[in-house]
């Protein structure tokens, strides 16, 4: 049984900072992508970044230059360091490894506001 525990979400202004962690427990082999998706209210889950095992990594334009991913595949973890927040960057942040039909976190709520 896999599980992945996301943590440090949370209030934050705009241009203020976050960094989202996920550890995956279980029998999880190391050879699955990891990645970070998103979900506002009244919207679909979208793509926040993800990062292969062998550091290919693919960014949601309203990522890109603001959002880093980076892991550890010894450790199964994988992190979002997240700069000069948006209020719309407000949503649910889920943690996935495997895709669409691998494995999901409970999601964290990042919320960006003064």
């Amino acid at each position: 049984q896999v599980q992945l525990v996301e943590s440090g979400g949370g209030l934050v202004q705009p241009g203020g900072s976050l960094r989202l962690s996920c550890a995956a427990s279980g029998s999880m082999s190391s050879g699955y992508a990891m990645g970070w998706y998103r979900q506002a209210p009244g919207k679909q889950r979208e793509l926040v970044a993800t990062m292969s095992p062998g550091g290919t990594t693919n960014y949601a334009n309203s990522s890109k230059g603001r959002f880093t991913i980076s892991r550890n595949n010894a450790k199964n973890t994988v992190w979002l360091q997240m700069n000069s927040l948006k209020p719309e960057d407000t949503a649910v942040y889920y943690c996935n490894a495997g895709g669409g039909a691998g494995w999901w976190g409970q999601g964290t709520q990042v919320t960006v506001s003064s």
